[in-house]
């Protein structure tokens, strides 16, 4: 065999072979207190291994759809809303990590996993679980604004509140943008 033919072969190897590794994801508490996650860990910290994952599963809604439609509808929120949430934050994959820290299919922050009495952010049922009722807890809050609620999940709620609109932060108005139209597309297949 040729060597640039072999290159090739070992090359297509490799990529269907580790194509789909993942990182582990990795946990630092700061001398704060505050919990980290990462998984790409940096610097000399104590990172300790959180969650070992070495083949990722295919994102699949469907495997969801029964526990966001169950939970949304026993807080009173409309699933497809919950759905397009879901999409937008972390393409309906568990074990999502932002470059910000926020955990799971709903990307909870750790320190709201923390408020809301997570102990497993990657957990599916207990992130939505959570990540509903926070969603719930700021629709109320600004007045079934849907807007406004879904940009104080994204920029958080007190600067929400201090602005009283959605914040002239473009990732959070991109963030609305998605939401609300991944919302509209699944309100239409209903």
């Amino acid at each position: 065999m040729s060597r640039l033919r072999w290159l090739f072969v070992t090359g297509v190897f490799l990529f269907i072979s580790f194509g789909h590794l993942r990182a582990d994801i990795y946990l630092y508490r700061g001398p704060d207190g505050v919990i980290h996650f990462t998984n790409t860990p940096t610097g000399n910290l104590p990172w300790k291994l959180y969650l070992k994952e070495t083949v990722s599963q295919p994102r699949r809604p469907l495997a969801y759809e029964r526990l966001i439609e169950e939970l949304s509808l026993q807080h009173g929120l409309d699933p497809s809303l919950v759905k397009a949430v879901v999409e937008v934050e972390s393409n309906f994959d568990p074990l999502a990590v932002s470059p910000k820290g926020a955990m799971g299919l709903m990307q909870l922050m750790p320190s709201t996993a923390r408020l809301l009495g997570v102990a497993n952010p990657f957990d599916p049922r207990e992130n939505l679980e959570a990540g509903i009722r926070y969603l719930k807890t700021l629709l109320e809050r600004f007045n079934y604004e849907l807007h406004l609620a879904l940009a104080a999940y994204n920029a958080g709620p007190e600067v929400v509140s201090t602005m009283g609109n959605i914040p002239p932060f473009e990732e959070t108005r991109q963030y609305v943008k998605k939401v609300l139209e991944k919302y509209r597309q699944l309100k239409g297949r209903r």
